[in-house]
């Protein structure tokens, strides 16, 4: 195997790792939601027991990354593909952090009765989900057609964030018993919000790794 080969190999190996962190991230998002619209206390507990995988694969792709910067001095296009790679990485391990978050809140949650505006939670994460699955898509194939659409769905996720605040605030003046569970609904929609941000800022980073600039796709 020549260097050339081994580089393309080590490179493709490390993107392979990138796509499994990924969808590591997606499916604790989503099994923390699930375990707070069960009440599952021992299914957000996993959820915080298994963010430790996440961690370490993440760790992995970077010292992967590292080492071939370090061994290989690659031209400006590698080095912009194994840039990018560490940053998704972060971005991916990010998501995983706040499926931790929300796990922490469903514990504290416990067995309350959920409040409504449960429901339009649950449409930030179809919508955050639907983003993330199309994103990492979207890298492996560099599409950057679908990586622009990223950013017209989390200006809905924002839009239902706000609504969801709004009328989190106001059931706090009409029922300020349920003052604990309001606030921990609202760190939950905020985590929501913060993992679509995520998913935008990895369409930023596939132009930049298309196009070698880079573009707010947020504006």
């Amino acid at each position: 195997m020549s260097v050339r080969e081994k580089f393309e190999f080590e490179l493709n190996s490390a993107q392979e790792e990138l796509v499994s962190l990924s969808t590591m991230a997606v499916k604790a998002l989503n099994k923390s939601m699930d375990a707070l619209m069960t009440q599952d206390v021992d299914a957000a507990l996993e959820v915080i027991e298994d963010d430790k995988d996440i961690n370490q694969l993440e760790e992995f792709i970077n010292d992967r990354v590292i080492l071939l910067i370090a061994k290989q001095s690659p031209v400006a296009t590698d080095l912009r593909r194994l840039i990018v790679t560490i940053k998704v990485a972060s971005d991916m391990e990010r998501v995983g952090d706040y499926a931790v978050n929300i796990a922490k809140e469903t514990i504290r949650i416990g067995n309350q009765p959920l409040l409504p505006q449960i429901a339009q939670i649950q449409q930030m994460q179809k919508l955050a989900v639907a983003m993330l699955h199309q994103v990492i898509d979207a890298f492996v194939e560099e599409d950057i057609v679908k990586a622009k659409e990223i950013a017209e769905l989390d200006d809905q996720v924002d839009e239902l964030y706000g609504d969801v605040i709004r009328k989190l605030i106001q059931a706090g003046g009409e029922n300020p018993d349920k003052l604990g569970q309001i606030t921990q609904l609202a760190f939950i929609s905020r985590y929501m919000e913060r993992s679509a941000d995520h998913a935008t800022n990895i369409a930023e980073q596939l132009f930049y790794l298309v196009r070698g600039q880079h573009y707010d796709l947020n504006k």
